[in-house]
């Protein structure tokens, strides 16, 4: 763990060669000033040539959003990081074959927004959830998704328009139903690393006869993003830090953050016992009792869970809680923000056996 050095990034983003309005370096430059190491573009069912690299200080790599695009209604999107191939022409066989194929060519497979609202306002507002279960060879789930959180707000013109104008008033953190997914995966022996996204599009949107464009890559950048534990520090070396990224989200050594309200960088969640001490995504052997420690870089109620039950609770920047149990264990932090209760911090599981 002294090794490990933690970056932010954002890992759903869409260029203009899909359904977005920006083009890479101008999403790299976003990124720089919202604060952000790196950034991950997942365009639609296409996988861009020719543009991974440092932009400035922030490295861009490219992934794929795929899906069956013939589908109707629209389900079953895939991130997929990591593969260095076009797996389009594999979306038309079922999700299960897509996975296998992606794994094949070492990508890393996430489910993009597995639970979504839908909203009234038309069908660019229909929701997208992931509906073939079960499934295997996944490595995360986007638990958030501050552009699908945001399409359950639509609930009607005037809403649209408030949300517009004022998202941090309805954005509130992961849907309790996609906490509960997460979970009863996790119950049922998947591993699966927490990841979060802006799904930014930077696109103009109408709403009540209102043209604007609400939101800009950098300021999504500076909201939902996925933390994650590097093993050792990114040096400007493009391979050697591609590598690094991508082994970090691989062994789920993640956080998601809400950095609006508050940065979240500096948290840590770890356990101890003996001498033995793990962090998120790994797995920790017991030598008797199990000490689990919570820090964060700011004032919030701290939760923390095993297999999904809430087992301790306090207010402030610290939990520390001491277990003889073998479970999985997770951590969630929410905190104030516009005098409402969100989510701030939602880590990868620590797995003691």
């Amino acid at each position: 763990m002294e090794n490990y050095r933690e970056y932010a990034g954002n890992l759903h983003i869409h260029s203009l060669y899909s359904d977005g309005s920006g083009r890479h370096a101008e999403i790299a430059e976003a990124a720089a000033a919202a604060g952000l190491n790196f950034v991950i573009v997942t365009d639609h069912n296409l996988r861009v040539e020719g543009v991974e690299g440092y932009y400035g200080r922030v490295l861009l790599l490219v992934g794929q959003e795929t899906h069956n695009n013939r589908r109707r209604p629209q389900a079953n999107h895939l991130l997929i990081y990591g593969a260095n191939q076009e797996l389009a022409p594999y979306t038309f066989g079922s999700p299960q074959t897509l996975i296998q194929k992606a794994n094949e060519c070492d990508g890393i497979c996430t489910i993009a927004h597995p639970i979504e609202r839908r909203s009234p306002l038309g069908e660019d507002f229909d929701a997208i959830p992931w509906i073939d279960w079960p499934i295997e060879g996944i490595m995360g789930l986007e638990i958030w998704n501050y552009m699908s959180e945001f399409k359950g707000l639509l609930w009607s013109r005037l809403a649209a328009v408030i949300y517009a104008f004022l998202p941090a008033w309805g954005i509130r953190g992961p849907y309790r139903a996609t906490l509960r997914l997460w979970d009863e995966l996790l119950n049922r022996g998947s591993r699966l690393a927490a990841l979060g996204g802006a799904d930014a599009h930077a696109s103009l949107y109408t709403m009540a006869g209102i043209t604007r464009m609400i939101f800009p890559y950098e300021y999504l950048f500076r909201c939902v993003n996925t933390h994650l534990l590097t093993d050792g520090p990114l040096t400007g070396d493009e391979t050697r830090d591609r590598r690094l990224i991508y082994e970090a989200l691989r062994a789920g050594r993640t956080w998601v953050g809400y950095d609006l309200p508050h940065p979240t960088h500096g948290f840590q969640f770890f356990a101890r016992s003996g001498a033995a001490r793990r962090t998120m995504g790994e797995e920790l052997k017991r030598l008797g009792a199990v000490t689990l420690e919570i820090n964060t870089p700011g004032r919030g109620e701290i939760r923390l869970l095993r297999d999904g039950q809430l087992i301790g609770k306090t207010a402030g920047t610290t939990l520390s809680y001491t277990s003889a149990e073998a479970g999985i264990y997770r951590a969630e932090v929410y905190r104030r923000f516009h005098g409402m209760r969100v989510g701030w911090i939602f880590s990868s599981p620590i797995y003691i056996s």
